[in-house]
């Protein structure tokens, strides 16, 4: 790689990774639009920035079977916010018949009330004699969707609903269905009516009547709130302040700050150049999943979350000292400069992988069977894990190659040595033995690859004249 070349990119590399940390950490102005930072783009949980919390009492008269609609009810509420990208609201029963539900990072009160919604009853009705032939019973999930160039709110029906629907639209095809939305229990207004053209089994539905965004995502909130096993009023909404106090965030960051600066620093000391490349790879990575945090919709900041961050810095950071220790011992065993980076990146991979990918598997089984704070930790992991793994295997090769055009072979400046049997060999020699081994195992790389190339072949021959003696 040619050095001039080489100093173009990295140039260009560090012009991206300073416009990326102002954009992370800067607010600013682009004429009349404010642009906040990454990091100020960053929802908080509860126990960061606060947020508020509703009481709720179920007002129904029939005391059958009230706890387990009580706890379905509880499991419906947190689906639904969870749906609205509120993965850290803790939703909980508070005696026999309140349900308490707290939501961070919403300032007015009155948001809550409105992803919460003013429960509403859905029915589907035959329009020739007004037979229900679907409730909102039957939903599964209500969505505001964009179709054919409209809103509209598409609902999946349980298997029940997707059974009945199914029958009632094969019997009465060609007939009219009308959909209806039923407010405080005799309110209701036509929403939609549309034609049976043939038999709908694959269990969802489409309700469609001149949706904006907004309506469209209010019916939906509505009707799954009307799917709710009892009927809840609500008793109490008001503010909840920060469980952590308004400096928790400032004292974290300044520790994240020093802690970063602490390993570039220890980096660069132990590895000289290669820590300088492991330095910058880690100042992307942090650009690059504050994005991440600030664009992902389900991303809720609490301090398991954070904790999940800085185990996946750890984790990037681990994956660089792998690969530099094994160019390291490569080097030191008598193989040249540019050979032991070569095979310490090779022989470094598999185990920068293995790590990886079972702490991946750990994230998501910990988000699937996990709940609110659980979720969030769950979450940041995998998404620094997974940025750990494409910042040590691919943006750190890459820098790395860019520096090693430019500083040489000089092992000074990666603080490389020779063991004592390897000394009198200069930076661009490879002992002899060490050659004819790496020969040897090229060789054998190649035999290893053309068998399976004869193998692959002889048994594609013998599928064509297996096929040929069908026919």
């Amino acid at each position: 790689m040619k050095k001039k070349s080489s100093i173009v990119k990295l140039s260009i590399i560090g012009v991206v990774l300073i416009i990326g940390l102002i954009f992370s950490f800067v607010p600013m102005q682009f004429g009349l639009k404010d642009f906040n930072s990454f990091s100020g783009n960053i929802k908080l949980g509860l126990d960061l920035k606060g947020g508020i919390y509703a009481e709720y009492v179920a007002i129904d008269d029939d005391t059958e079977d009230i706890d387990a609609r009580m706890d379905g009810t509880v499991t419906s509420i947190q689906s639904l916010l969870v749906n609205k990208g509120y993965s850290e609201a803790v939703v909980m029963r508070q005696g026999t018949s309140g349900i308490r539900v707290e939501v961070p990072d919403v300032d007015n009160p009155s948001d809550i009330l409105e992803i919460l919604g003013e429960p509403a009853e859905l029915e589907f009705r035959l329009k020739e004699d007004g037979s229900v032939i679907l409730t909102g019973d039957d939903v599964q999930s209500a969505t505001a969707v964009y179709y054919n160039s409209e809103y509209a709110v598409q609902l999946k029906l349980n298997s029940e609903g997707k059974v009945k629907f199914g029958q009632a639209t094969t019997q009465h095809e060609g007939e009219t269905i009308d959909t209806y939305v039923i407010y405080g229990g005799d309110d209701e207004q036509l929403i939609s009516s549309a034609t049976i053209n043939e038999a709908i089994t694959g269990g969802e539905a489409l309700i469609s009547g001149n949706f904006t965004q907004e309506t469209a995502e209010d019916l939906a909130n509505q009707i799954m709130s009307g799917t709710f096993g009892v009927t809840l009023q609500l008793q109490k909404c008001e503010p909840i302040s920060a469980t952590l106090g308004e400096g928790a965030i400032k004292f974290g960051l300044i520790a994240g700050i020093i802690g970063l600066v602490l390993v570039m620093v220890f980096m660069c000391f132990n590895y000289r150049l290669f820590g300088a490349v492991a330095s910058i790879s880690l100042m992307l990575y942090t650009v690059m999943m504050l994005f991440l945090l600030s664009v992902v919709p389900i991303v809720q900041l609490t301090l398991p979350g954070i904790a999940g961050i800085l185990l996946s810095i750890g984790m990037a950071i681990d994956g660089n000292v792998i690969i530099y220790e094994r160019i390291k011992d490569e080097y030191a065993n008598g193989k040249a400069f540019r050979s032991a980076v070569h095979y310490g990146y090779r022989k470094s991979i598999g185990a920068i992988l293995d790590g990886n990918i079972t702490t991946i598997i750990a994230a998501i089984i910990l988000y699937i069977f996990g709940s609110g704070s659980v979720q969030g930790f769950a979450l940041t992991l995998f998404i620094g894990i997974a940025l750990a793994m494409f910042s040590s295997l691919v943006v750190t090769r890459g820098i790395m190659n860019y520096i090693i055009a430019i500083g040489g072979e000089n092992e000074k400046l990666y603080n490389l040595k020779r063991n004592k049997n390897f000394e009198h060999l200069s930076a661009s020699e490879t002992d002899e033995a060490v050659q004819a081994q790496m020969n040897e195992d090229a060789r054998l790389k190649r035999e290893k690859k053309a068998m399976k190339l004869k193998k692959n072949k002889a048994k594609k021959v013998t599928v064509e004249v297996a096929e040929g003696g069908e026919e």
